[in-house]
């Protein structure tokens, strides 16, 4: 399955196929994309997965880095979504045993960010694993990044400089503060809006951040583990193009029905920036 479509009103292209992603990137040229983000399966033995030795793993990880590579722009963005693999109770950070794969291409890690979520697995026999991180790698020194779209409301607005030359000047930026490298928001539970029948979905407000910082209107952005759709629709929302692939034809079937109802305005998401709780509502709001 095969799907290459524009919006009505001229909006920006997006391809996603039912296609291995090494066989998906061989027929695209170096450097297309500004951005590359994904969160791979981490080997646990999902419905979506086959577990196999740790060794392997990685060279397969080896051989998808590589390609992504080579199809990332010279000023552009790789963000690698991992989380713990777990055997016989032990967990092994998958971004730590990934650090050296991405840096013998001479990429460097600009972040580690950290995403906390409230919900998750409830652990017996250790503490219950409640974050995953992204990994921001960059293929130059001369990249992508806009801070002023992902600012965040400072702490203690109108604040002002006490003494000095600035004695009476706002102390904080007006246009809001530099969020830290730990982002909190939901994980896609049973109550979120964007639920499909994916077990391990992305939000769609965390790949907002990655797209409006480290991409400008118009360049593209790549998902090689496409899922249910959520980093090309991220993608265009803001008006970037996307590009996608899956194995599973019944992820790539959703994923292409979610994009046809963002396009429609019907698409369900949860607002970025929106709060975690809100007592006022039930559920929390979320």
């Amino acid at each position: 399955m095969s799907v290459a479509l524009a919006s009505q009103s001229g909006g920006p292209e997006f391809v996603i196929e039912c296609k291995d992603n090494l066989r998906f990137m061989s027929a695209l040229p170096d450097g297309a994309f500004k951005l590359i983000v994904t969160s791979p399966p981490y080997n646990l033995g999902k419905s979506y997965e086959k577990r196999i030795s740790v060794n392997e793993y990685l060279q397969g990880q080896a051989n998808v880095i590589a390609e992504c590579v080579r199809l990332l722009d010279e000023h552009g963005s790789i963000c690698w979504q991992t989380g713990n693999h777990v055997d016989n109770g032990e967990i092994i950070p998958l971004d730590v045993l990934l650090y050296p794969v991405f840096a013998s291409h001479g990429l460097k890690l600009r972040n580690r960010i950290v995403w906390h979520f409230g919900h998750g697995l409830h652990c017996t026999k250790r503490l219950s694993g409640r974050y995953e991180t992204i990994n921001w790698w960059t293929k130059s020194d001369h990249y992508t990044w806009n801070l002023d779209p992902i600012r965040i409301p400072p702490k203690y607005p109108g604040k002002r400089h006490f003494k000095g030359p600035n004695a009476g000047k706002l102390s904080c930026n007006p246009n809001g503060k530099n969020p830290s490298d730990v982002w909190m928001f939901p994980n896609v539970k049973s109550n979120h809006p964007e639920k499909t029948i994916h077990p391990c979905q992305f939000p769609i407000e965390l790949v907002e951040r990655l797209v409006l910082s480290m991409t400008e209107e118009g360049d593209a952005v790549f998902d090689p583990y496409l899922g249910v759709g959520s980093a090309a629709i991220a993608a265009l929302k803001h008006g970037r193009s996307a590009y996608g692939c899956d194995i599973s034809e019944e992820y790539i079937e959703i994923a292409n029905e979610r994009i046809l109802r963002l396009h429609s305005g019907t698409l369900k998401m949860r607002p970025m920036n929106k709060p975690i709780y809100d007592p006022s509502k039930p559920n929390g709001g979320h």
